[in-house]
């Protein structure tokens, strides 16, 4: 049975982590919320559930981040695969 502790303090923009659900984020958001909890992690945390709450955390931000990347590439590739109106052939 594992146990993360919650994460506390600056993790995120809006206060403790989880106030913003990472599923409503922006990529934005996801992005720098990433390097922050990157940057702690380089840092070194107090504890090892501390630091597993924050890989966890960063886990999920990445998987939004590339969930928003997907999203780009496939509306790019429809832009692309969709003939211009004014083109002659």
């Amino acid at each position: 049975m594992t146990q993360t502790a919650p994460l506390t303090g600056d993790e995120t923009a809006g206060g403790p982590a989880g106030a913003t659900d990472v599923a409503n984020m922006s990529f934005e958001q996801a992005r720098d919320e990433l390097v922050r909890v990157v940057a702690e992690l380089e840092q070194g945390s107090p504890t090892l559930e501390h630091s597993l709450a924050l890989w966890e955390r960063g886990e999920a931000l990445a998987a939004r981040c590339e969930e928003w990347l997907r999203g780009a590439k496939q509306r790019l590739d429809a832009a692309r695969a969709t003939p211009d109106e004014g083109a002659t052939t």
